[in-house]
């Protein structure tokens, strides 16, 4: 790759490789993994840089949504546990009924 060309991927945040001390990029494999796709979206797929980060951001954001939701499902289950510990222990206590009664007192 050109080296203009991984300056204007820098440039527009497309890649943020590490720095020297006297500011020479260093790029790791998974920069390297990062230029590679960006490549084959802009060459193959047709794809504009600026379309190019949308999909970067988009991809991020699913990663990150897709850690929340296995957090969320993890506690979702810690609470059905702990809830169904709970019913377990009341069982015997439960009441055999939940209906509203209205007491009309005697008639007379």
């Amino acid at each position: 790759m050109h080296p203009q060309t991984l300056r204007q991927y820098d440039r527009l945040g497309l890649v943020e490789p590490a720095r020297t001390p006297g500011g020479g990029r260093r790029y790791s494999a998974r920069d390297v993994a990062q230029l590679r796709e960006i490549q084959r979206l802009s060459q193959d797929e047709g794809v504009n840089l600026a379309g190019i980060k949308r999909i970067m951001d988009l991809e991020r954001e699913v990663t990150v949504m897709r850690a929340e939701l296995t957090s969320v499902i993890d506690e979702l289950r810690r609470a059905r546990s702990q809830l169904a510990e709970l019913r377990a222990v009341t069982g015997p206590f439960r009441r055999a009924s939940t209906d509203i009664v209205l007491w009309q007192g005697k008639r007379r």
